[in-house]
């Protein structure tokens, strides 16, 4: 039951959140905003309380990276070393879903797919080729935090070869929308900044992370059973 709560406080504080950028409400928006990733968190440790796996710490740093991330780029206006910050937290957020993906490959013994390569290499410089006039001196940068978003969504990908299709269905899902989440808001910022775009970059980086949480906790539990470790 509890797990439930939990569920309807997410959509809640989502909900709260896009209808304040709707309105333009700048308190209700700096409230919610910081409450997003908490929530998740404690779906997620509510859900895996009574299953023991390794992969738990990774999705908590993964949660409390984005976090962090959230609340840095809340100030990027007032100081610009704030977006760099906040993109560090996020790249990190990254890194620890690489790694939890990773070892789910090893353990799944996984075989890469040649297809899924080339499609997130040309989606990557598709990108970059687009905005690369417009970056200046956060060129590098963003080539970096592309790089490993991409390699995040390349992981994220070959789920689909998982025999647990519900969590492999969340995974993938979840990456395709932090990706267009990244995507959006790096348009946004460095090419051409449209009225919606505030509303789809929360609305989807939101269901990102639920998405890729509700795929955890799904193989986690999966994991979980007797004599099945990862």
């Amino acid at each position: 039951m509890k797990r439930f709560y939990f569920v309807c406080l997410f959509f809640a504080v989502l909900a709260m959140h896009l209808i304040a950028i709707v309105l333009h409400n700048q308190l209700l928006t700096n409230i919610t905003k910081p409450l997003l990733i908490p929530a998740v968190a404690l779906f997620f440790i509510s859900a895996s309380l009574f299953t023991s796996s390794p992969l738990k710490t990774y999705i908590l740093l993964a949660l409390f990276s984005s976090w962090l991330g959230d609340i840095l780029l809340m100030f990027q206006t007032n100081q610009a070393s704030f977006f760099i910050a906040g993109l560090i937290a996020f790249l990190i957020a990254h890194i620890f879903y690489i790694v939890f993906f990773y070892r789910i490959w090893v353990n799944q013994q996984l075989k890469i797919k040649p297809l899924i390569l080339l499609a997130v290499v040309a989606f990557y410089a598709a990108l970059i080729s687009f905005l690369l006039p417009h970056l200046g001196t956060m060129l590098f940068p963003v080539l970096i935090y592309g790089f490993v978003i991409s390699t995040m969504l390349w992981f994220a990908l070959h789920m689909y070869l998982l025999r647990y299709k519900v969590a492999a269905a969340h995974f993938i899902s979840g990456a395709i929308l932090f990706v267009i989440s990244d995507s959006v808001l790096a348009i946004n910022k460095f090419y051409q900044p449209f009225p919606a775009a505030s509303f789809i970059i929360m609305l989807t980086y939101a269901l990102a992370q639920w998405q890729l949480i509700r795929g955890a906790v799904v193989y986690i539990a999966e994991k979980s059973i007797p004599n099945k470790t990862v």
